[in-house]
């Protein structure tokens, strides 16, 4: 009833401080009708039936209005056994695996030699039978496709599918090259791709539609390692990765859904227990893959440092009692004089959580070595009050670190190596804007005493590693600590999208991680640490700055880092900034094997 004249600058004022519980007018003073302020359980209470159905149709839970979400649901792995098989005649898709010839020497070839016929592969064993149980269809298929497929040179490569109809359904064959077969100079050192051909195996079992059974043949000259098989299993698991938890109805895309069963079938197989073995050993990896690429997936409004904090605690859960899982909170970390991650967690919306995993192994002794190994766990970055101008969008993997870290925890309580204690630590939170958010030029003082300089809110990730890095040395006394962080896109700049920047003043250690890095796949690089750009974090009244100037910034917040580990003890800080995250499928799972194999070579190391 009655009229009331007002402004839209007005009405929204009043709108606002409707909140509050008072009212001011800004509109003319005429003669109106008080208003009547509802309480807010007034709003709730009205809009309960819409509320319920609207809730039904949630995929997810992310938050209530006033609350964040408590949990990270989990991607599970695609239900299908992958077993070691004496034969492939059932099976609907048949991946006949083949080796090229050894590759010639190339002296005095100047020629550009991409349209010389190249020579057919031999089809021995097992390929040899089906390619004469089908008269002679598969050498068909390589002669047509051998300009792309060349003889199978390229782990991983595969021809078209040949169907053909028999039983009344028809049965698929592909052929699948295994790289070329070793001379005999290289024999010793020679390791099949078997990430490639996990790959190339899921892909294909994925990209053929209603393929319940898929069987892979090996030939003779396949001399395959338990690693190898390891590798295949691992990477074959990790590839069907399809992330549904945010989709709904038809947008959800499973991958293989008609998938139950992939065979091994090789001609000179390790024993059946020992080849059986090491695919169910790349299948407890792939599970640490998952897990690390759920987390870098994860949005903002889903992860959080409690969200984080739960996923831990799970973890931990379903570990058989191989991990154990701490949470520190505000108060505890307080105690401990954390000053750099508190002082960015300060903006978060979320309290700080500062989580601390213990693997121990089954043969726990007085002689097991204890390592850390710790992740920056920014769930989220906008760079603070040195917002960010540019990638905002993708700052939810900032938390990269974080989930190698986590992925290699899970996979490790799985895969129980003895000889080593590892602490995995992450301490989380966001760095976001707000009343209470730390601003440039902040002194902040860290756990080990030392005080910062905050040259830019955007070198945030340093400040809570800092803290991290004291706790492992001086709290935990871990003999050896490593760091994974996506710290700098100077490091991007440096070595672009697919390797990692390895730092460390350790000869020792940074051959152990180069070693795991060849055998995982994991890339990563050993970087210069100039020790005359510490001059660059000089600052004019704190003990040191957590920035350097506009070159060499790789460097310098690997030289930032340093200032908070004891000088002779071994430690690694690894910028994975760029192979953390592909545009085209989103995050990678890079670091969990990398991690997962590093800790395993601890305990063989004691």
């Amino acid at each position: 009833p009655g009229t009331m004249t007002m402004n839209i600058g007005a009405i929204t004022i009043l709108l606002a401080t409707m909140r509050v519980g008072y009212v001011r007018s800004f509109a003319p003073r005429v003669a109106r009708p008080a208003i009547q302020l509802i309480p807010r359980a007034t709003f709730s209470t009205t809009t309960t039936v819409l509320a319920a159905e609207s809730k039904k149709d949630q995929s997810f839970q992310t938050w209530s209005f006033d609350g964040p979400c408590p949990t990270m649901a989990w991607t599970e792995l695609v239900d299908a056994k992958l077993k070691m098989e004496t034969s492939h005649e059932d099976a609907d898709l048949v991946i006949v695996g083949v080796m090229a010839p050894p590759v010639e020497d190339e002296e005095d070839d100047d020629d550009d030699d991409t349209n010389k016929d190249m020579p057919l592969v031999t089809l021995t064993g097992t390929a040899k039978e089906i390619d004469e149980s089908l008269d002679g269809a598969l050498s068909n298929l390589i002669e047509e496709n051998n300009k792309d497929f060349k003889n199978g040179s390229g782990a991983g490569s595969t021809t078209p599918t040949l169907r053909v109809m028999s039983g009344g359904k028809f049965k698929r064959y592909i052929v699948m090259g295994l790289g070329s077969i070793p001379k005999e100079d290289d024999e010793d050192d020679f390791k099949p791709d078997g990430f490639k051909i996990g790959a190339a195996i899921a892909t294909k079992c994925n990209d053929e539609k209603k393929v319940a059974t898929c069987a892979v043949t090996l030939p003779e000259s396949f001399t395959s390692t338990a690693s190898t098989l390891a590798d295949v299993s691992s990477s074959l698991y990790s590839t069907l990765y399809a992330d549904n938890r945010f989709r709904t109805g038809d947008k959800i895309k499973p991958a293989a859904p008609d998938l139950k069963r992939v065979g091994i079938v090789m001609e000179s197989p390790p024993t059946e227990h020992a080849g059986q073995e090491a695919l169910d050993k790349g299948k407890k990896l792939a599970k640490g893959i998952f897990m690390t690429k759920d987390i870098v997936n994860s949005p903002h409004n889903v992860l959080n440092s409690e969200s984080l904090a739960d996923t831990a605690q799970r973890i931990a859960n379903e570990s058989n009692g191989r991990l154990s899982c701490t949470i520190l909170g505000k108060e505890e970390c307080e105690a401990r004089g954390m000053g750099g991650y508190l002082g960015v967690a300060r903006g978060s919306e979320t309290d700080p959580r500062f989580i601390h995993l213990v693997y121990t192994p089954p043969d726990s002794s007085d002689s097991v070595k204890k390592v850390g190994v710790i992740g920056k766990g920014l769930l989220f970055d906008t760079g603070g009050y040195n917002i960010k101008t540019q990638m905002m969008d993708l700052m939810k993997f900032d938390c990269g670190g974080a989930a190698a870290v986590f992925g290699a925890a899970r996979a490790t309580a799985e895969l129980a190596p003895p000889g080593v204690e590892a602490h995995f630590i992450v301490a989380a939170c966001e760095n976001m804007i707000s009343e209470k958010a730390m601003a440039p030029s902040d002194i902040l003082t860290a756990s080990n005493g030392k005080t910062i300089e905050v040259g830019n809110t955007d070198a945030e990730g340093r400040l809570t590693l800092a803290d991290a890095l004291v706790f492992a040395d001086k709290e935990l006394g871990c003999e050896s600590i490593i760091e994974l962080s996506t710290l700098t896109g100077a490091c991007m700049v440096s070595l672009g999208k697919s390797i990692a920047g390895l730092w460390t003043s350790n000869d020792d250690l940074g051959d152990e991680l180069l070693d795991a890095s060849k055998v995982t796949g994991d890339k990563i690089w050993r970087m210069p640490l100039a020790a005359e750009y510490n001059e660059q974090l000089e600052s004019k009244i704190a003990d040191i700055k957590n920035i350097g100037g506009p070159y060499g910034g790789a460097i310098t917040a690997a030289l930032f880092l340093q200032h908070f580990v004891s000088k002779k003890k071994p430690f690694a800080h690894i910028d994975i900034a760029g192979p953390v995250w592909d545009d085209k499928i989103g995050a990678t799972g890079f670091g969990a094997k990398l991690v997962t194999e590093w800790v395993r070579r601890q305990g063989e190391s004691k």
